[in-house]
């Protein structure tokens, strides 16, 4: 791992995931009475486990807002969840900042799309997704080789993990 990619992720308290292309791989399904589904992979909420075991916090910050979302939240026992942002998640973003006592430099982002460019440029690591647009993978300090809800979340925790020694 690149040095300096190492002592960003040693820094991180805090690991903040947008939800539908990262979390999820950006399909959203719609029953029969407009109820949307989504599918989360086990792998990464594995991952956001073991981030929580090693004491860093973790945050959802989606644009949408989903009952499937907050379930899933729920069960991985998620810090902060912050859904409905719309397109801007930096009023959304500095909140949680101060609601979590951390500084911008000891939080990470991962994002697939052109709306999470603020948070992620505000953030110490910031990491895109294998199938983000071009533009958030240039933001990037890492970019994953799975792909949203393909087991890119799990990747980026065990990164961490690694980097931290644990």
């Amino acid at each position: 791992m690149a040095d300096r990619l190492t002592q960003r992720a040693r820094r991180l308290r805090l690991a903040i995931f947008d939800v539908d292309g990262v979390m999820t791989d950006g399909t959203l399904w719609f029953g029969p009475r407009g109820e949307v589904m989504k599918a989360f992979n086990i792998l990464d909420g594995h991952g956001l486990k073991l981030l929580q075991k090693a004491g860093i916090d973790t945050a959802f910050l989606s644009g949408r807002k989903s009952a499937a979302v907050a379930h899933r939240a729920r069960e991985l026992a998620i810090a902060h969840v912050i859904q409905g942002t719309g397109e801007n998640k930096v009023p959304q973003f500095e909140r949680l900042l101060s609601k979590a006592g951390v500084s911008a430099e000891e939080c990470s982002f991962m994002g697939d799309d052109i709306q999470d460019l603020a948070v992620m440029k505000r953030c110490g690591l910031r990491v895109a997704v294998a199938n983000a647009v071009g533009a958030v993978k240039d933001a990037a300090h890492y970019v994953t080789k799975a792909h949203g809800g393909r087991g890119a979340v799990r990747e980026f925790c065990d990164l961490v993990l690694r980097a931290r020694e644990k």
